[in-house]
């Protein structure tokens, strides 16, 4: 015969069991709170090309932004920060192509749905193309970036590029500083087109 006692402490372990954390508690939704990207964790790269061959990897390093509850999306570069290996090339870039003492800074912004993204769960992707507005020396111009989002912990996303995002400098009135960036080094060309990626690190 079992005994009373017996009975009654596998009844609580069961108990304990059916009511662990692991089963019971579920990721946070997504849209609830307000998203900051870890900017340590976050870099936006371009690729310039010159002489018509010549490739060159540069980036950003100085990012900022959140996402909203809404779906509000503001993201800040600091174009200060741009890096594209050679010291003379960054302070041309700085000075004379951003002019980043009157505009220190480009804006992209975008309303995210935060219905795509309600039954993501822990270790989850999805893929989805967003429209975007991008600012800089006070000219917008659009743009539609398909990115995958993946939510590796409850509180952080990753949201990566899963293609390049061509920016034209004549769409920016960009134009006259690559003309003066050629001058300055002498090239016979510096293609107005240039693709860009992004990783993207997001916690609440």
């Amino acid at each position: 015969m079992i005994k009373p006692i017996k009975v009654a402490v596998v009844a609580a372990l069961v108990g304990l069991a059916a009511c662990s954390p692991a089963e019971t508690e579920a990721p946070t939704p997504l849209a609830e709170g307000t998203w900051s990207i870890d900017s340590e964790a976050s870099r936006l790269s371009y690729v310039t090309v010159k002489s018509g061959e010549i490739a060159e990897a540069n980036d950003f390093t100085g990012l900022t932004g959140t996402v909203a509850p809404d779906g509000a999306a503001t993201i800040e570069i600091d174009l200060a920060t741009v890096s594209t290996g050679v010291d003379i090339r960054d302070e041309r870039m700085r000075e004379v192509f951003f002019d980043v003492a009157k505009f220190p800074t480009a804006t992209i912004t975008a309303q995210v749905d935060p219905a795509a993204f309600e039954a993501l769960g822990v270790g989850e992707s999805t893929v989805q193309t967003l429209a975007a507005t991008v600012a800089v020396k006070g000219v917008s111009t659009n743009i539609n970036a398909e990115l995958e989002v993946t939510r590796v912990a409850d509180n952080r996303v990753l949201a990566v590029s899963t293609e390049p995002v061509i920016i034209y400098a004549d769409a920016l009135d960009l134009t006259e500083g690559l003309d003066q960036l050629q001058e300055l080094a002498g090239l016979p060309s510096i293609t107005p087109a240039v693709p860009v990626t992004f990783s993207l690190a997001f916690e609440r």
